[in-house]
Parts: structure tokens; sequence; C-alpha cells
């Protein structure tokens, strides 16, 4: 029978790290490795977005290496080993899913699902600690459009939201009041805090809607990178520089870029 691929992957890593293995795989630490591990998710994030399912079968095999590769670190370190937190996550779905894998009665809805999720892990924070926050959970370093948006579901959860999606858009307007005051006063200091409330209104308005404002921020970069990149296209070919031409002149390439997607 031949070998597993996954205890293939923890074998050639376990060769890395050993005695004769890699020089820069050894000299790795967690801290080290952290922002490799992010930027292999969101390279996997952007094949997702790209809908190239080649490109996400090899980034979802590089952030699996590194899940293989810190744990085998702390391994290493005594601190656990890999198949506890194989167990761990294998508990934690059961756990979570008492719908599926219990005696609870089945749930339909996916709305419902999260509602359950969300009271387990309120219930599994609460025995762990008499100060634990519904807000525990979110990571302090996700993308700040990404962390606003999963704070506002748990407090939402927890029932501190709006009653209507009409009191969304007013605070949003309010804001832009705000700003604009501050912007009028001229103190950078709270033009930046004013800015940042008005940023939060509009995720929690894209929450109401359904609408994950990281998500929604991405894909408008794409696309104002690929109309962008039409205009350098049109100057390389015309022999001019973008600092020549008047803003008429980019928007009309804009515009016939934009009608043919």
């Amino acid at each position: 029978m031949s070998e597993h691929p996954f205890e293939r992957l923890v074998g050639v890593m376990r060769t890395l790290l050993g005695p004769g293995g890699c020089p820069w795989d050894r000299e790795q630490t967690p801290e080290t490795l952290k922002p490799h591990l992010i930027e292999e998710i969101y390279e996997a994030c952007d094949s997702i977005d790209r809908g190239d399912h080649e490109g996400l079968r090899e980034e979802l095999g590089d952030v699996l290496m590194h899940v293989v590769f810190l744990s085998l670190l702390a391994e290493q370190s005594g601190h656990f080993a890999l198949p506890e937190v194989i167990d761990g996550i294998c508990d934690k779905l059961i756990r979570r899913h008492p719908h599926v894998f219990g005696d609870e009665e089945r749930i339909e809805e996916a709305d419902a699902v999260v509602d359950r999720w969300e009271a387990i892990k309120a219930q599994e924070r609460e025995e762990k600690s008499e100060k634990a926050s519904r807000l525990d959970g979110v990571p302090h370093a996700l993308p700040a459009l990404l962390r606003a948006h999963r704070i506002q579901e748990k407090a939402a959860k927890a029932g501190f939201d709006w009653d209507d999606v009409a009191d969304v858009r007013a605070k949003i307007h309010e804001e832009i009041d705000e700003f604009e005051r501050e912007a009028a006063a001229g103190d950078p200091e709270r033009m930046e805090d004013e800015f940042g409330d008005l940023l939060f209104a509009i995720v929690n308005l894209g929450r109401w809607r359904r609408i994950n404002s990281e998500s929604a921020l991405q894909r408008t970069n794409l696309k104002f990178t690929r109309r962008f990149r039409q205009i350098e296209a049109w100057a390389r070919r015309e022999g001019r520089s973008l600092e020549s031409m008047t803003l008429a002149e980019m928007d009309a390439i804009w515009e016939e870029t934009k009608s043919e997607e």
C-alpha cells in the first residue's frame, strides 16, 4: 500500500527539520514563519477570487505545509504535537455540531447553525474564564475591515445592534458630518478617529446587506487595477506617458474598458 499523502508530507517536513536537513528550515521559529503563513493564506484567497482552481490546489498545499511546519516546531519545543492539533479540531467540530453528532434536533437553516455555533463558543469561553468576552475570538491580526465585520457580528449575536438598516444609513451620514467637521478644524488625529468611525459604520451597512466588506474592497481593488492597466496599455501603444494624458482621455478609456467587462 502506498504511503498516505499526509504522512508523506509530515515525513518530508521531519527530514527538512532533522539532522542533515535544510539549514533555512531548521532556523525558523513560529515568529519568523508568521508572515509567510499570512502570505500563503492571502495567495489562496487570491486564487479563489480569480476562480483559479489549479492555483488554489497549489496554495492550499502551501498553507497545509505551514500547519505541519508550525506543529512540528511546537513538538520539538515540547508544547504540543501534530496529532493533538488534528484531534483538537475534530473534537471542536463534533462539539460544535451537536445537531449532527449529538442528540439535538437537526437544524436545517444555515443562520440557525451559526447562532448555535456562536452560543457554544460563548459557553466554552465562559467556562475557561469569568472575564471572557464575546469578542475574544476575533484575532487582532485580521485585516481591519474583516475584523470590524466579525466584531459587529459577535456584538449583534448578543443583541447589540440597530433595529433597522435605516438606522445604519443614518449613522453613516452622521459619521460623514462628524468627519467633515474635524477636517474643517484641521486636527489630523481627530480626522483619523472620525474616519475610522465612518469606515466602521460602512462595514456595518455591508453586514446588514450580507456583504463582507473585506471581500467587496478586494474585488474593487482588482477591478480598479484591471481598468487602470488598460489605460497604461493604451498609453504605451500611442507612445504617450500617463502624465501627458488628460483626465478626460483616461476616463474615456476607463469607461470603454468598463463597458467591455
